[in-house]
């Protein structure tokens, strides 16, 4: 009996993925549910599962190779004797692995949200999108629906696109997110009707200055490329900056880390988490995000928090869940635990998902400060520098004092000047005065 295994979902607003190896060969005998690819998506490589047995009768991808929902990927013959089984399987699989041509109903976020009218400026002007097409991706009577999974309708839907004008590059024409924000870059470069955005011109030929190298942008690259400019694009930005005392948590992390040798080590990082999580909950604003298309913010009652990580690959994003209800110890634990498998290739793309605001350390690399960019669809994100010995004024005279350079970037849409200054100042309060923090964990 012959099976045909196609990519299977692999998950929530992931449309495509690079082969980075195929791990059989043709005429290899394998097991159910053996790995048979690695392949790397725009925020995490791992391995593909195949859940047939079977002998290998033909491979029909290669490393290098871009693969969607429903490709195919191996042909097998059937080595087992459920032989109605597996067919069914078979047969069954590509249907089961359709994605549904309108979003899905249960997701809570923007999948419902109907589009500003034309009646409603402030909407409208807050959408950089609202002069790349009409404000509704619904297709009249006599259109079919567009070729879209439920995450890129959602998506043109909180920008405003009608999916109609993209011409789609996945498979069949499939439209993806990517083509969805290259959409929109290219109307805002060029609005219609005019506009003040200029275009960046074509880069001339560096080559006649002095010898070039090309290099390939990875997978990740490309993807942090195209979101952070879509999240400068798209947010207003706003820095802040403070100084907090650490002077006395520091000696008192460094006790405990000497205290309890082949415990998980506590950071400052992770002391961060726990101070920001107090902060998120006395000012609920930054724990949000903003839908423009329904005028309203989305206050979220859970702390999930992103710790950037730095990688051979590219900068990547884990998340930390329910930080509000674990220790330190836990934290620490966790936050190790992803941080290597981040640098081993080795998350998957739940680890990635559901964010509700970031943390960049960069104080192990050095820099007196930084403007970090938000996390879109997230509202705010702090930085953390190198902290440093700096005197400050006492009774006595001049002290030197251990100084954490802290820098809040946040959605100026959502949060204003004071509230900003006042969540920083939270945060800094919190980590100059351990016993304050303990009290807040």
């Amino acid at each position: 009996m012959t099976i045909e295994f196609k990519i299977p979902d692999l998950g929530e607003n992931v449309e495509s993925a690079d082969v980075g190896q195929v791990m059989v060969a043709e005429g290899d005998t394998i097991e159910a549910e053996q790995p048979v690819l690695e392949v790397e998506t725009e925020k995490a490589v791992f391995e593909v599962p195949c859940p047939h047995a079977g002998t290998v009768s033909k491979i029909h991808v290669s490393e290098g190779d871009s693969v969607s929902v429903g490709t195919l990927v191996l042909t097998l013959e059937e080595t087992g004797s459920n032989g109605t089984a597996a067919s069914a399987a078979a047969s069954a699989e590509p249907e089961a692995k359709k994605e549904p041509e309108e979003p899905a109903k249960s997701e809570p976020d923007t999948s419902s949200a109907p589009q500003p009218s034309k009646a409603d400026p402030e909407a409208a002007s807050a959408k950089p999108a609202q002069t790349a097409a009409p404000a509704t991706t619904a297709p009249s009577k006599d259109q079919p629906p567009a070729p879209a999974g439920p995450a890129t309708r959602r998506l043109a839907r909180q920008l405003g696109v009608d999916l109609h004008e993209i011409t789609g590059s996945g498979p069949g024409g499939r439209i993806t997110q990517d083509n969805v924000k290259e959409f929109v870059k290219n109307r805002l470069a060029n609005p219609v009707g005019g506009g003040t955005t200029v275009a960046a011109p074509p880069l001339p030929d560096f080559s006649q200055w002095g010898e070039v190298e090309h290099e390939a942008l990875n997978k990740i690259a490309k993807t942090s490329a195209n979101n952070l400019s879509f999240a400068w694009q798209t947010v207003p930005h706003v820095t802040q900056h403070d100084l907090a005392d650490v002077t006395d948590l520091e000696a008192a992390r460094r006790r405990f880390v000497k205290s309890h040798e082949g415990a998980p080590k506590i950071t400052m990082t992770v002391l961060a988490v726990k101070a920001v999580v107090a902060a998120l909950k006395a000012y609920p604003r930054f724990n949000a995000s903003i839908d423009m298309s329904r005028g309203e913010l989305i206050l979220k009652r859970y702390f999930h928090i992103g710790v950037a990580v730095d990688t051979e690959n590219g900068l990547v994003v884990p998340v930390i869940r329910d930080c509000d209800q674990k220790s330190l110890l836990e934290l620490a634990a966790e936050l190790t635990d992803i941080a290597g498998r981040a640098r081993a290739r080795k998350l998957g793309p739940n680890d990635m998902k559901g964010g509700t605001f970031t943390i960049s350390n960069l104080g192990g690399i050095g820099g007196t400060g930084f403007t970090p960019i938000v996390n879109y669809p997230e509202v705010a994100i702090l930085g953390m520098a190198r902290s440093r010995q700096e005197y400050v004024p006492s009774e006595s005279g001049p002290v030197a004092r251990l100084m954490l350079p802290l820098s809040l970037s946040y959605d100026h849409r959502v949060v204003n000047g004071a509230d900003g200054a006042r969540f920083i100042g939270k945060v800094t309060s919190l980590l100059s005065e351990p016993f304050q923090l303990l009290t807040e964990l």
